[in-house]
């Protein structure tokens, strides 16, 4: 049986733990590493794409990646119960053309017994920036 720890219920130490492995996991940008982290049948929405199962969640980071370019992640615990937790995160990035973004959002996510992550929803918006004004 897969487990990803550290496993539910959630306190303040383990809660953090999760934010930054799952942290470390996207800036690696690894599809393949980061589905590890989410259940088989896993549930996404992530802006205005709805994602099921692992296989789905590979194939949208694969393209994700594809036009984020030089992706840099930065998360932060927001609240957490037994099971569940929210997070804040921003992102930069450029497309193809040279043009720098910061993405600012919230994602909530539940997990089952084992750790994995059996739900995520992201909110999303992009800031156009200009290279200069990078800070991540």
């Amino acid at each position: 049986m897969e487990q990803r720890l550290p496993l539910p219920p959630f306190n303040f130490e383990t809660a953090t733990k999760k934010v930054q492995l799952a942290e470390d996991a996207w800036n690696s940008r690894d599809p393949e590493r980061i589905a590890l982290a989410y259940t088989i049948d896993t549930e996404w929405r992530n802006r205005d794409q709805f994602i099921h199962g692992r296989a789905e969640a590979i194939q949208f980071l694969t393209g994700k990646w594809k036009k984020e370019l030089d992706y840099k992640l930065k998360k932060e615990l927001w609240a957490f119960t037994d099971n569940r937790i929210a997070v804040r995160f921003e992102y930069e990035y450029h497309n193809e053309k040279g043009e720098w973004f910061r993405a600012y959002g919230n994602e909530n996510w539940e997990f089952d017994e084992n750790g994995l992550m059996q739900k995520r929803f992201a909110s999303i918006n992009d800031l156009a920036i200009k290279e200069e004004d990078r800070y991540l």
